[in-house]
């Protein structure tokens, strides 16, 4: 795998979008806490964004499984690039809306970037790496996100925000040139007839597919857990700051859950070698679950960066597994739709979690409202774990294609 260019060029283009994509969102909680004190109002710009993504959505699936991939990255990757020009509008008009408009742009670039690059992974490594590969590519991100944030906290202090989005722009600039070096072998889109690409790119056929795996509809279901801390991280994040009167804090917690998420994609290969991956799952959703229970103590330093690591932790495991069995599992003529399918259903729970946590932080505060969010993904955990141990089918899939997954 280490011989393959496309591999290296994934993963490059990854670290360098990553750095942009986080020294952008340390700039957009910055601009947020000068111009928007409300908890609530901030969830409602950021929703605007994932809305316009979720819309989208059904047409990114049809364009990815019906076009050359390549050609979707290169596209989404330059509209990326662009959106940051309403940030700059933000920053020297000082109104909101241009930020709105930054963050629909934005999400409308990853609703067809994000798909495209998880149908693009299985067509450039073999099954048998793909566990390994989508650690990499998480650990990646991951290694892009401490640096990012650790550095845009730093140049807040000598730098303005102009500055910081200039950086952003840039790196989406490197990933969209990265982007050409690619070589992706895909079957000729123009070979089949008209009438053959319009039912093959019916965004509804994924559907009966699902139904059909259902190791892939239980990970699937699995991914809400996660989303459910995950949805809100920015706010709580802020709101901990505050809670601790601390602002260094963000940086920290933010690089002990990544540290620990790379710990994570590490050991997963390990851990997960001849083992049964849904178990797997629920254990790691389990630990999720505990970890956003632990901030009814984020008053407290230590508990704050504890529940951060551990979330980290259950995210570096999870993530990679989750990846490998709808890549593996799902087929490949359907993987755009599918991705972008996932992608609605993310952004959907982001959309709830989001509002719900600003209303929540607004009106209850975040001690009480992580027992909420806890509590449910325990919930989920407990239900979908009793209901897992009463289908043997599920194991029977894992098993039949138990090769696959490693």
């Amino acid at each position: 795998m280490w011989k393959n260019r496309n591999v290296w060029i994934i993963l490059m283009g990854e670290f360098i979008a990553g750095l942009g994509l986080w020294i952008g969102i340390i700039g957009n909680l910055e601009f947020m806490q000068q111009y928007v004190p409300s908890d609530f109002h901030k969830s409602l710009i950021l929703f605007t964004g994932l809305l316009a993504g979720v819309l989208v959505g059904p047409l990114a699936g049809r364009v990815i499984d019906s076009k050359n991939k390549k050609k979707v990255l290169l596209y989404s990757g330059f509209g990326r690039m662009l959106s940051v020009s309403f940030m700059f509008l933000a920053i020297h008009q000082g109104e909101i809306i241009w930020m709105v408009l930054f963050m629909i742009a934005l999400q409308l670039s990853a609703a067809f970037y994000f798909p495209a690059l998880q149908s693009v992974i299985p067509l450039v490594v073999k099954d048998k790496q793909l566990l390994q590969m989508n650690g990499l590519h998480m650990n990646v991100s991951t290694v892009a996100r401490v640096l990012g944030t650790a550095v845009a906290g730093a140049m807040l202090v000598v730098m303005s925000l102009n500055s910081l989005y200039l950086l952003s722009m840039i790196a989406y600039g490197l990933l969209f040139l990265s982007t050409y070096l690619l070589n992706v072998e895909e079957e000729d889109k123009q070979s089949h007839n008209t009438e053959t690409n319009k039912k093959k790119s019916s965004f509804t056929e994924i559907i009966p597919i699902l139904k059909g795996l259902p190791i892939a509809m239980m990970a699937l279901i699995l991914t809400c857990v996660p989303l459910l801390f995950l949805g809100g991280i920015n706010l709580m994040v802020i709101n901990i700051s505050e809670l601790q009167d601390d602002s260094t804090i963000k940086g920290l917690l933010y690089a002990a859950e990544g540290i620990c998420f790379m710990v994570g994609t590490f050991l997963v290969k390990y851990i997960s070698e001849g083992k049964n991956q849904v178990k797997l799952m629920f254990i790691f959703a389990f630990i999720i679950a505990i970890s956003e229970l632990m901030l009814f103590f984020a008053d407290v330093k230590i508990m704050s960066l504890l529940s951060f690591a551990l979330l980290g932790l259950g995210l570096g495991c999870f993530f990679p597994i989750a990846a490998t069995i709808f890549q593996t599992k799902i087929p490949k003529e359907f993987h755009g739709r599918f991705f972008s399918f996932r992608n609605m259903l993310d952004r959907v729970l982001f959309q709830i979690v989001l509002l719900g946590t600003g209303l929540f932080l607004d009106t209850i505060g975040l001690q009480k409202m992580v027992l909420v969010f806890g509590g449910l993904s325990l919930l989920i955990v407990v239900i979908f774990g009793l209901r897992y141990m009463k289908t043997p089918i599920i194991e029977e899939t894992l098993e039949t294609n138990k090769g696959a997954n490693i």
